[in-house]
């Protein structure tokens, strides 16, 4: 199996039918022509290496990435399938692919945006994996982009959407309008009140940016993660919150994780000055609502993938309660998207042994 890998940290993948993965180098993310020919060139090496020959080649689900135009050119020359994979579905693909399992899985999947099969953007899931079966059973409460994709650079939108959200959107220019301009914040506050330009998200890493900026901890990013890096290092400084604390905000309703009470209480944190509580608080909500949600679909392992999980207090928050009541977790040895073509060529792999087509199981139901 060829896999040409994720948008962003990318890197090409060769999975052999002994188990064994190649691997190009990174290249990076594919926003750069240059980026884009390495691929190139990588996915001609390594096929090179396989004699010329693969059975299928794998991608991402989004039509729009390099990766996905070049595996759809690539199959068609070497007569063999295109197989698109659901980003998150790969995510879980990797943990499983190098535990060397094929059992049905829970995956807790957590990172910045993955297409959905529903064309919204996903990042906070609940995945219930077979192989080549891949179901959601649970996500976190879709938060709106307002302006779009610029609203992962400015964290201060996703606050502003989840004010929004909580039907306080009157708080939007107050809150923020002295620090990005009143303008501004009243054009964001605008785009929610009417519904223009603010696409959903169920993203993990959207709702970090939301928390970090609620506290004021980062409003504006100028480097990948910036804003879930400082709410993470704020929380290690702070004293451990308390189980009880910890289930306070907890709202889960049929696979739903409501994290709209979680953040009413870091703005009144903010408000008070007690922003390195409120970072704490917000690693102990989320992960308890993940652990909730997880042992309420019984399933005797669960695996942890997607970026956020680069994150030692989340991981071990998650991982250690699970572990305690008696659930197996695995977690790949690299979590983000530059393994993921391992994920989407085993997922890719699942679906030829089980002969079926590509796309009636091409991703997530």
């Amino acid at each position: 199996m060829l896999a040409l890998g994720a948008y962003l940290k990318n890197r090409a993948c060769l999975l052999g039918g002994d188990g064994v993965a190649r691997w190009s180098e990174l290249h990076g993310d594919l926003g750069t022509p240059a980026a884009c020919r390495a691929l190139e060139a990588s996915a001609l090496s390594l096929l090179e290496s396989a004699g010329g020959r693969v059975d299928a080649v794998a991608h991402d689900l989004h039509p729009d990435f390099f990766s996905t135009r070049l595996a759809l050119e690539l199959a068609q020359r070497l007569g063999v399938p295109a197989i698109e994979v659901q980003h998150h579905h790969a995510h879980v693909g990797v943990a499983l692919a190098q535990a060397g399992i094929d059992e049905a899985v829970l995956g807790l999947t957590l990172d910045g945006v993955g297409l959905g099969p529903d064309a919204s953007a996903w990042g906070g899931e609940l995945l219930r994996v077979e192989g080549a079966q891949c179901e959601r059973v649970g996500h976190l409460e879709p938060l709106c982009l307002p302006g779009g994709d610029v609203a992962a650079r400015e964290p201060w939108r996703m606050a502003a959407a989840a004010l929004h959200a909580m039907g306080r959107g009157d708080e939007i220019g107050p809150r923020f309008g002295a620090a990005v301009g009143a303008a501004r914040a009243r054009g964001v506050a605008a785009l929610l009140g009417r519904g223009l330009n603010c696409p959903v998200t169920t993203s993990a890493g959207r709702w970090f940016d939301a928390a970090a900026a609620a506290l004021g901890l980062c409003l504006v990013q100028n480097e990948e993660a910036e804003a879930a890096i400082a709410l993470q290092r704020c929380a290690e400084a702070a004293v451990s919150t308390s189980a009880q604390a910890a289930e306070a905000g907890v709202r889960v309703v049929d696979g739903r994780i409501d994290l709209r009470p979680l953040l009413a209480q870091l703005f009144e944190l903010a408000d008070q000055d007690r922003v390195a509580e409120g970072a704490a608080l917000f690693h102990a909500v989320l992960a308890a609502s993940l652990v909730r949600a997880a042992l309420a679909v019984r399933m005797p392992t669960v695996v942890l993938g997607g970026g956020c999980f680069f994150n030692p207090l989340l991981k071990s928050a998650v991982a250690q309660p699970l572990a305690a009541a008696g659930v197996r977790v695995i977690a790949p040895a690299h979590c983000g998207d530059a393994a993921l073509a391992l994920g989407q060529a085993w997922v890719a792999q699942c679906r030829l042994a089980a002969r079926a087509p590509a796309q009636e199981e091409s991703a997530c139901a």
